[in-house]
């Protein structure tokens, strides 16, 4: 008894704590969804070539262009190295990225793949969470369950539209701390006039993906957010009609 006791003390706190993980949570799992759905997304950067006149800077196709998009998806999508992109340039078949780029590209994979296990583990704490307080609170939890729904959505929105102001004010400086925070390196550090990777990806495409990814993340947050709001409602709805109902019951005895 005392056992259960001491249970049955801990459970709601842990549940709780549980829960209020869930709202950063929310956040990671939103933006880091976003960028894995950018990454592997063959229209943005068909788009992106198209957009930014890729072929006649590059020398190189529109064909061998959408390949190159392909390669790299499939780069950062299996365990291959190194990076190995061959095509045409100027007509000529050579290597498209020098060593430098391609060791640049790896550290580019691993923060790419540390994504995809961001949203991974914090799509799983939500659904853990919700699993277990459904579990032990039945019905009961579908209002907690609403109101995280409501701060996470409203928690995410904020920071993305936030960082979202900040990048169309000064998306170079972000662009630029986002490297120096992201990269124990400076291989990021290339020529646009002679490395690929800038001529094939220039600012342009990297603030065109990321207002994509700040988009999708935005429009992710209020549906989390009005489905929380609707739950909510609805449930302060019912609670102030039965009442009524129970007094218009008692009524007619």
């Amino acid at each position: 008894m005392p056992q259960l006791s001491a249970y049955a003390r801990t459970a709601p706190r842990l549940l709780k704590f549980a829960g209020i993980l869930c709202v950063p949570a929310c956040l990671l799992f939103l933006v880091g969804g976003s960028v894995a759905w950018a990454v592997n997304d063959p229209g943005l950067y068909r788009n992106g070539f198209q957009r930014y006149n890729t072929a006649t800077r590059s020398g190189i196709t529109d064909a061998d262009l959408i390949a190159i998009g392909a390669e790299l998806r499939r780069y950062f999508n299996t365990s291959t190295e190194p990076l190995s992109v061959r095509a045409p340039i100027y007509g000529i078949e050579q290597d498209v990225f020098n060593a430098r780029e391609i060791a640049h590209m790896y550290d580019v994979k691993r923060l790419v793949r540390g994504t995809y296990w961001v949203a991974f583990g914090s799509g799983l704490w939500i659904l853990a969470t919700l699993v277990v307080g459904f579990a032990m609170q039945r019905r009961g939890y579908i209002g907690p369950a609403a109101r995280l729904a409501v701060w996470g959505g409203a928690i995410t929105l904020l920071a993305v539209v936030g960082v979202g102001l900040a990048s169309i004010a000064a998306f170079d400086r972000l662009f630029l701390l986002f490297h120096q925070l992201s990269f124990a390196n400076d291989l990021w550090i290339l020529n646009p006039y002679t490395d690929y990777l800038l001529i094939l990806f220039p600012g342009g495409f990297w603030f065109d993906a990321t207002m994509r990814v700040a988009l999708t993340s935005v429009l992710g947050a209020v549906l989390l957010l009005s489905a929380g709001v609707a739950v909510l409602s609805y449930l302060r709805w019912q609670s102030r009609r039965q009442p009524g109902a129970q007094n218009d019951a008692a009524a007619g005895n």
